[in-house]
């Protein structure tokens, strides 16, 4: 998970909340100083830090609890808030078709992240066009119009001419009106006149809805100084960070720029142009302090290829009619919404980092395994799994390449799968969630 040491760290927090004799001053100080350690060293500013502390000291002895609610409930909800508040308010970003300017400084990942938000509008359905408007990395156009081909969207360029201005309003001439435009621009070293006058140039003939600094992680604190500077150059409406997912100062990074008056919109999690993420505190705060997001899980499972046989997995789940058929078709879902610890980090009752890496990746060959064998059943031992006994076991594994203790094993964890599905959906917030997105069925089968 993103800012993974940090979010190990706070969960100690709330665990040694939950864990003490009482909540009193000696456990409040003990509290106060590491979060204080923790927010240091994910490199967070020294006097955000403090301020945050204070509040939470602040707010603990000075404010009561709401009826109903413990001591250790209300502290821990503080806690929670003031992470939360740091890290800047929600701001909702529309998908559709819209124009899109697309700044930084050279070595950010503009150009990757570009095709990467282009990524992100076509799974929502929104068609896009990617324009080459940097013209002075010799790479950044084929690099551009190579991530146009994976993506599948429009894209425009012109190696002979040298105004990026002149270039974009070529493509908008060209580009159908319903496209979201995402346009590239070039970077610099530093942020320079000339480099202010291009993208002022640039946004004058783009007339861009949203104007996007594009921030690699890595920079810590000093990303706050670079979105303040671009934001009062050219007036930026959002920031997305980059290679979060790899960076020890990621928490300098996300705090610094949320008070630089750009909000964050967007986080870069990994390499693969799927790896992009809307940046949304109340839910960022959720997942790094184990509190889980089912919203992100059912979000991930909006961009399933086939989410019609998945929504039939999960009814199914829910009414307690779950067969190895559906639960073949879940282990595909599981493989297109990304890696298993994403996925396990989203439901509150794991929460992030409570599985540790080598188990995590146990269970994802074992998962894997459990596919292929599952590919060497019949139809009738698919949708009624009670028919095979030790005849069709061996047959099973002869077929797959397994062991039959491993046919064994699959069938044992289908049947654990299937009485926990009642114990899994009883849980009030979560059944609420999972009907809402797949409609409410029958009561599952005690």
């Amino acid at each position: 998970m993103v800012l993974d040491s940090l979010g190990k760290s706070l969960r100690g927090v709330l665990q040694k909340i939950a864990r003490g004799s009482a909540v009193d001053e000696a456990l409040l100080s003990e509290v106060v100083r590491d979060i204080q350690r923790a927010l240091l060293q994910a490199d967070v500013n020294v006097q955000l830090t403090l301020e945050l502390t204070q509040r939470v000291r602040r707010r603990a002895t000075g404010e009561k609890p709401p009826a109903g609610a413990s001591l250790r409930d209300f502290l821990i909800r503080i806690i929670y808030e003031e992470v939360r508040n740091i890290l800047g308010k929600d701001r909702p970003f529309e998908l559709k078709p819209r124009r899109i300017l697309m700044a930084g400084l050279f070595g950010q990942g503009k150009t990757t992240t570009a095709g990467k938000l282009a990524r992100y509008f076509q799974k929502k359905g929104v068609r896009v066009g990617l324009v080459a408007a940097d013209m002075h990395r010799p790479a950044a156009v084929d690099q551009l119009e190579q991530l146009a081909k994976k993506v599948g969207c429009e894209f425009y360029a012109n190696r002979a001419e040298r105004r990026a201005e002149v270039i974009v309003g070529e493509a908008l001439a060209r580009f159908p009106p319903h496209l979201a435009v995402i346009v590239d621009t070039a970077g610099r070293s530093g942020i320079d006149r000339e480099l202010v006058e291009e993208l002022q140039r640039v946004k004058t003939a783009l007339a861009p809805d949203e104007v996007l600094l594009v921030v690699d992680a890595a920079m810590g604190q000093a990303a706050g100084r670079s979105a303040e500077a671009f934001h009062k150059a050219v007036g930026l409406t959002g920031v997305i960070l980059t290679k979060l997912d790899g960076s020890a100062k990621g928490g300098g990074a996300l705090s610094a720029v949320s008070v630089s008056g750009a909000p964050i919109l967007f986080i870069g999690t990994g390499e693969h142009l799927d790896e992009l993420e809307r940046f949304e505190p109340t839910r960022f705060v959720s997942r790094l302090l184990g509190m889980g997001d089912i919203q992100t899980l059912l979000e991930r499972f909006e961009d399933l290829t086939n989410k019609e046989a998945a929504e039939h997995a999960a009814k199914a789940m829910m009414s307690g009619r779950f067969t190895l058929r559906d639960m073949r078709t879940q282990l595909d879902s599981l493989g297109q919404m990304g890696p298993f610890s994403k996925i396990l980090s989203a439901f509150p009752m794991f929460g992030a980092g409570k599985v540790d890496d080598a188990t995590l990746d146990a269970t994802q060959r074992r998962l894997k395994r459990f596919r292929t064998i599952l590919d060497s059943m019949t139809a009738e031992e698919l949708d009624h799994p009670q028919v095979i006994k030790a005849e069709r076991v061996h047959r099973i594994a002869r077929g797959s390449g397994a062991h039959p203790q491993e046919v064994r094993a699959l069938l044992k964890q289908y049947e654990t799968t299937r009485k926990a599905a009642h114990g899994l959906v009883s849980n009030r917030r979560l059944r609420r969630q999972l009907e809402k997105q797949f409609g409410a069925g029958e009561a599952p089968a005690e």
